[in-house]
């Protein structure tokens, strides 16, 4: 007979759960949230098997509920996750990330001379596609694709 070994996290009794993160995007998240600065606890797990991306990964974040500006950080990362809102172990909502149509302070513009890089002008963006992301600067109009996006 065969022993099966089986690992549990425990659950959470107060937090957000993100879930549905692409597992190469894991320390994605987790930098453009400023988890490394959180004191309450907080359990990642990645490469974990989902029909829908093949390996996904997934964050607990204990005692923390997370406003729509970093929502929207999310959805520029990882436009297929999920938040599931705990309180007292039970899941109280859902949410589902959707890209903006518009940033604002959150993404820097690739171009090196955009007033946005140059001055302290917060940078703002339209959103031209949302699969796969695309910004339109206010400024320069210039464009930045998902690949060269880097977040503030």
């Amino acid at each position: 007979m065969k022993e099966t070994k089986e690992l549990k996290v425990s659950a959470l009794r107060n937090g957000t759960v993100i879930d549905h993160i692409p597992a190469d995007k894991l320390f994605k998240v987790i930098d453009i949230l400023g988890l490394d600065k959180i004191e309450t606890t907080i359990t990642f797990g990645t490469n974990l098997e989902s029909k829908r991306l093949g390996k996904k990964a997934i964050i607990k974040v204990s005692e923390k509920y997370f406003q729509d500006g970093e929502i929207n950080r999310i959805a520029l990362i990882a436009p297929d996750a999920k938040l599931n809102i705990i309180k007292d172990y039970s899941v109280v909502e859902k949410k589902i990330v959707v890209v903006p149509d518009k940033v604002e302070g959150i993404v820097k513009c690739v171009n090196p001379k955009c007033i946005t890089n140059v001055e302290p002008v917060t940078t703002k963006f339209k959103i031209i596609t949302k699969k796969p992301i695309s910004l339109k600067c206010h400024y320069c109009e210039k464009i930045t694709d998902e690949e060269h996006m880097e977040i503030i």
